[in-house]
């Protein structure tokens, strides 16, 4: 972009696609927020936040590359990953791009499928990690630290009657994966300043008849009430 005196550009679509073409559960490792913080952090110039609808599903191969990345979006170059599939029934491909390209005046580069230890990074092997609660496996594929965010919120408090003070954490989006059952080691941040605790992931008690997933955090040297806050 900067070669071009051009602008840096990511387009991502809401809610999920597999949600609406497939009707199926998600376990996201971003949240549409956590997915635009991170980007951020990359220094990205802008973001196109596609609302992904049946309307958008069915359009073919030729409509979404004609009517939506040329007329819309206008690209001098467009990059993909390896196995990037769009249009109707997942028609359009990177060879589909690239003969499109060369009659409307873009260029086309692909994003090899990149190898870790011989094991090809995919959203499924860091999903499967985390799901394993092997969080270092997961981190190094991510090349960042996994998280989760949401609102501190009145839970049972049991934590006190046992001594160590603990914040229930709504998690904000129900997509959101939640790593496996167990205590993790954890740096917490709230209004800017960072502390070090550990994080319980537990079924909530059977009283409950939930079978929902409890996260609770217990922050070390820190007794501020912090009801209500972002985490």
């Amino acid at each position: 972009a900067a070669r071009i005196g051009g602008e840096t550009v990511i387009i991502t679509f809401y809610p999920h696609p597999r949600k609406i073409v497939q009707h199926e559960p998600l376990a996201l490792l971003n949240t549409l927020d956590e997915k635009l913080y991170l980007l951020k952090q990359n220094h990205i110039d802008n973001v196109i936040v596609v609302p992904f609808n049946e309307a958008f599903a069915v359009q073919t191969a030729e409509e979404y590359v004609k009517d939506f990345l040329v007329d819309k979006v206008h690209p001098h170059t467009i990059i993909i990953g390896y196995d990037h599939r769009f249009g109707k029934n997942r028609a359009g491909d990177y060879h589909t791009l690239e003969a499109y390209g060369a009659l409307l005046n873009f260029k086309v580069k692909e994003i090899s499928q990149q190898v870790l230890h011989e094991v090809a990074v995919s959203s499924t092997q860091i999903r499967k990690a985390l799901l394993a609660g092997n969080i270092a496996a997961a981190n190094e594929c991510l090349d960042y630290p996994y998280f989760l965010e949401g609102e501190v919120v009145k839970g049972k408090q049991i934590g006190r009657t046992l001594g160590y003070p603990t914040a229930n954490i709504a998690v904000g989006d129900k997509d959101k994966l939640i790593p496996a059952i167990g205590v993790y080691a954890v740096k917490i941040d709230i209004d800017g300043k960072s502390f070090n605790g550990m994080l319980g992931i537990s079924l909530r008690p059977t009283i409950e008849e939930s079978k929902d997933v409890s996260v609770e955090v217990n922050i070390f040297d820190f007794d501020k009430d912090i009801y209500g806050k972002k985490i």
